[in-house]
C-alpha cells in the first residue's frame, strides 16, 4: 500500500537529506498549501504534493513515474 501522506522521516529516506532539512521542508510545503486554501498537519505533508514539487508532477527526469 502506498503512503498518502510523508513524514519528516520519509522525506528523509526519499531525498537523501538530513532529518532538519526534512522538517523545513514539510514547514515551508505546509505554508504553501495553506496559502491555497487547504489544512495541514503538522509533521506531515500528502505524498502527491511532495512528488509535483520535488519530481515535476510524478516524473523522474528520465521520464519513468514515480509511485
Amino acid at each position: 500500500m502506498t503512503k498518502q501522506v510523508y513524514t519528516a522521516k520519509d522525506l528523509q529516506e526519499l531525498l537523501g537529506v538530513s532529518e532538519s532539512k526534512a522538517y523545513q521542508y514539510i514547514r515551508q510545503m505546509n505554508e504553501e498549501l495553506q496559502k491555497k486554501g487547504f489544512l495541514t498537519v503538522r509533521g506531515k505533508i500528502p505524498a502527491a504534493y511532495v512528488r509535483e514539487r520535488f519530481f515535476f508532477g510524478g516524473e523522474m527526469t528520465d521520464g519513468t513515474a514515480i509511485e
